[in-house]
């Protein structure tokens, strides 16, 4: 089966879910976004660490920007130009191991 885009309701559905707390939907453009605050640097460079790991195995990268001890992430998937599955697991996924 191939990757689709959510629906509206979808994307609507996933944003409710305590997983995904923290994350909202870009103006404009059809992906996610959070911005997570860290101790320092080292913390927030070993988060994106942990992420680009994963990510690599997923064969979904996030778009990224860190300065010092935060880090914005946003999430769409390109295949589909907007938002999939693949990125309402990478932004759990996300959520996790930032609470951890």
């Amino acid at each position: 089966m191939a990757l689709q885009k959510l629906t509206p309701q979808e994307q609507t559905e996933a944003l409710a879910r305590p997983e995904l707390e923290g994350w909202s939907l870009v103006d404009g453009r059809e992906a996610i976004k959070r911005t997570l605050t860290f101790k320092d640097f080292n913390a927030a460079f070993g988060f994106m660490t942990r992420v680009a790991l994963y990510a690599d195995k997923a064969d979904h990268h996030p778009e990224w920007f860190n300065v010092y001890n935060r880090v914005e992430v946003t999430l769409a998937t390109h295949d589909v130009q907007g938002l999939s599955v693949r990125d309402v697991e990478l932004a759990k996924f996300i959520n996790q191991i930032y609470h951890q």
